[in-house]
């Protein structure tokens, strides 16, 4: 049996070994949902778009909802800022739903002792940068259309996702093998998604929480990229880099463990499948 090492080093060679692979396949998964469907690849915009209406409408119309309980009626202004967060929430809920069953959908592969199987959660979050990609290129193009303008710090968002995408690439290692082994994961993943959406300052700022609810949030993993990411793209604000470096450092700590647990649980993949 092929001795998988579990070093971060061999990490790093191994994405990087196979990049050229990681890239077909997400492309084929990014383009392949939408075949056969009559809008094809525009559904990956047509989707997002319509729930930014969708978030805006309840909350701006029926709730009466305000950024921070007041301040500005605009409602433009709601729906950038709600955007941007939920961009970051879809990253991370795409990546993290599919996750469990990545192994289990890629069965046929588990038995070619040549296939990199540690790469699929990879593919898994550059197919989901796709869609999030058009999802920031719209809201650039809503948010210039409106303004007339757009912040200086722009440029900063692959810096802000960066962390984020470890965070999700550790996650998905460890529910990928999990979820080979406990099939109920990915049940208990999407109710975990949907509260987590609630309890993520995506529809309320931070800083509009009692003193003891602002420690529980700086404890939600979603916390910090999205008003990072609000920061960046619609305010015009720096990185907190103490901040992004921490969470970057703890990012770092999970994907490595995770990927430590997925090379070790992969020997026993093809007993169970």
């Amino acid at each position: 049996m092929k001795n998988h090492s579990i070093s971060p080093k061999a990490l790093a060679n191994s994405l990087w070994q196979h990049r050229n692979l990681i890239r077909d396949l997400a492309r084929r998964d990014a383009v392949g949902r939408y075949k056969g469907s009559f809008f094809g690849i525009v559904w990956s915009l047509i989707t997002p778009l319509f729930m930014l209406a969708i978030y805006t409408f309840v909350f701006s119309q029926i709730f009466k909802a305000r950024w921070g309980g007041g301040g500005s009626d605009s409602k433009t202004e709601f729906a950038i800022i709600l955007f941007a967060g939920l961009i970051v929430f879809n990253l991370f809920s795409e990546c993290i739903n599919r996750a469990p069953g990545i192994i289990l959908a890629n069965a046929n592969f588990v038995k070619k002792v040549v296939f990199p199987l540690e790469i699929l959660p990879c593919v898994n979050l550059c197919s989901a940068l796709f869609h999030a990609t058009i999802s920031i290129t719209v809201l650039l193009a809503f948010e210039f259309i409106v303004t007339g303008t757009l912040p200086s710090t722009v440029w900063m968002i692959p810096i802000v996702l960066l962390p984020l995408m470890l965070l999700i690439l550790g996650l998905s290692w460890w529910l990928a093998a999990t979820g080979v082994f406990l099939r109920d994961i990915g049940q208990t993943v999407g109710i975990f998604m949907t509260a987590l959406m609630f309890v993520s300052p995506i529809f309320f700022p931070s800083s509009s929480l009692p003193g003891d609810w602002k420690i529980l949030v700086k404890l939600n993993p979603l916390a910090l990229p999205i008003e990072q990411a609000r920061q960046v793209l619609v305010w015009g604000t720096a990185i907190n880099w103490d901040e992004w470096m921490i969470y970057t450092g703890i990012a770092g700590v999970i994907a490595w463990t995770g990927f430590v647990w997925f090379q070790k649980a992969r020997k026993g993949f093809a007993d169970v499948l």
